[in-house]
């Protein structure tokens, strides 16, 4: 279910004995790389005040991104705790068969990372150093229990944001050699 205005990333989580879920699907101010094209890393951090004005109330709790929700903030099985670190959440997974089975696939070690959904609304990037600040995040659509870590499938969604700007800055070297060497040229014509 992805989508190209939504973005995917992934990061751990873990169960108590109550079929509570808990983790922190969103972690700010931490440096992620997320793509290498021609030897350069293109990296990416989230903002603390991402969130600031961020659709947050319909989130749900899904497995891979897909499928019926083992919890949602709508009826309150998800809880969703912005701290200065990050995201934070609690699922109940005890509601419905869709959470009972996600809370045993936990304990069994089937998932044991999360992602999280998302489209953005304001972001800026450095050239210098390869990195997308993710400045004002739109809408939270899920947090996801995942088998393997969310840069996979957010490859669809960085892949076209980082190819683009690998683009420009190849685009803006050629122009400075090529203006270089006109410059070059112009002042040898400029002796003779």
């Amino acid at each position: 279910m992805i989508t190209k205005d939504r973005e995917y990333r992934n990061f751990t989580f873990e169960t108590d004995d109550e079929m509570k879920l808990v983790g922190v699907p969103v972690v700010f101010e931490q440096e992620t790389v997320l793509y290498e094209i021609d030897g350069v890393q293109y990296k990416e951090i989230i903002d603390r005040n991402a969130f600031s004005n961020a659709k947050i109330d319909d989130t749900v709790l899904n497995i891979d991104h897909e499928g019926k929700p083992a919890a949602k903030t709508k009826n309150g099985t998800l809880k969703l705790d912005l701290r200065s670190d990050g995201l934070h959440i609690e699922a109940d997974l005890s509601k419905n068969a869709t959470g009972r089975e996600l809370y045993e696939d936990v304990k069994n070690g089937f998932y044991d990372k999360m992602s999280f959904a998302f489209s953005v609304e304001a972001d800026e990037y450095n050239r210098e150093t390869h990195t997308r600040r993710i400045t004002k995040i739109k809408r939270l659509y899920d947090v996801s229990c995942v088998t393997e870590p969310a840069y996979s499938q957010t490859s669809v969604s960085a892949r076209s944001f980082f190819d683009a700007e690998a683009e420009k800055e190849r685009k803006a070297l050629e122009d400075a050699e090529l203006y270089e060497q006109r410059r070059k040229r112009l002042t040898l014509m400029a002796r003779i």
